[in-house]
């Protein structure tokens, strides 16, 4: 589950031709990356205290099961995001890294994972999960705002809203339905690629460019065989 307030994503990125043009928005789990570094501390602290303690292969072992498992971790917590500007989104998944123009975006979806659709394949988006818990507690906000006769979301309203309700109120003007992080990031990602539907440009300059995450690949795999080797030699 992502908490809402810190996942927010950052402001909107630049325009049209001729608008000033601001930082990526970016979209990550915070729940994914304090879980990966709680991870990374307990790894490095068993792994410590093996290399320092061990007796025998202990200290190699340890070596080399922790450089197996510190790149899995970062790649599974810290690595995921997704950046979107004008121009394209980039979803930097666990061992690969996918661009595509949104020109060659055929679309956005979420069903039991958020999922992007270009260059006839799908990929997943790990930074965006589905939670189904913050789903209905959305929406049981929503219904306690409208059954309590609260309009949180419109001004002037004679009621003060909650802070759980407070802290995901819609901008004035739009719709005052409380969603769930995920969603909410869902829908400005579809909303940025039907703003840029049907931009021109080749099937060569639209494909998705994927591009494998050797940095976290090659170091799990180099522990992994030593590891093999030390367990196989006892």
């Amino acid at each position: 589950m992502t908490s809402p307030r810190s996942d927010r994503p950052t402001p909107p990125s630049g325009g049209a031709p001729g608008q000033p043009q601001y930082a990526d928005r970016a979209y990550r789990s915070m729940a994914g990356m304090v879980g990966g570094v709680g991870l990374i501390a307990v790894a490095c602290w068993l792994g410590g205290d093996a290399i320092a303690n061990g007796k025998g292969h202990a200290p190699w072992l340890a070596i080399a099961a922790m450089l197996l498992a510190l790149p899995l971790i970062v790649a599974l917590t810290l690595r995921p995001a997704v950046f979107a500007n004008s121009d394209r989104i980039r979803v930097r998944n666990p061992f690969r890294t996918i661009t595509v123009p949104w020109a060659g975006v055929d679309g956005v979806r979420s069903s039991y994972s958020t999922e992007l659709l270009a260059g006839g394949k799908k990929y997943q988006l790990w930074a965006i999960p589905v939670s189904l818990r913050a789903r209905k507690r959305a929406a049981r906000q929503t219904a306690r705002a409208k059954a309590a006769g609260d309009d949180a979301f419109t001004p002037g309203s004679g009621r003060r809203p909650t802070s759980q309700v407070r802290s995901q109120r819609p901008a004035p003007g739009t719709d005052p339905t409380v969603r769930a992080w995920s969603d909410q990031a869902l829908s400005e990602l579809r909303d940025l690629a039907e703003r840029h539907e049907g931009a021109a440009g080749t099937e060569e300059a639209t494909a998705p460019v994927v591009r494998w995450c050797w940095e976290v690949l090659a170091p799990a795999a180099a522990g992994a065989i030593v590891l093999i080797v030390l367990l196989s030699i006892g």
